[in-house]
């Protein structure tokens, strides 16, 4: 697996939208692309859409170990 992302993307991705197929198969092509899902997603529910709305944050695997200071 490549040490980056594909096309500049970035190492972290928060992606949200409405919950629904789409948003379901948008997490499915980015797992398929090698993105590793970081914690559990997130749900609210938009009054003024009348829709939930989900967040699912995504980490590309880094190689190694991170040092904190």
């Amino acid at each position: 697996m490549p040490s980056s992302p594909p096309n500049g993307l970035p190492v972290y991705r928060l992606i949200t939208g409405k919950d629904d197929a789409s948003f379901c198969q948008r997490i499915s092509e980015i797992l398929a692309l090698g993105y590793q899902l970081h914690g559990s997603p997130s749900v609210t529910f938009d009054n003024s859409k009348g829709h939930v709305v989900a967040a699912q944050a995504v980490l590309w695997p880094v190689h190694g170990t991170a040092t904190r200071s």
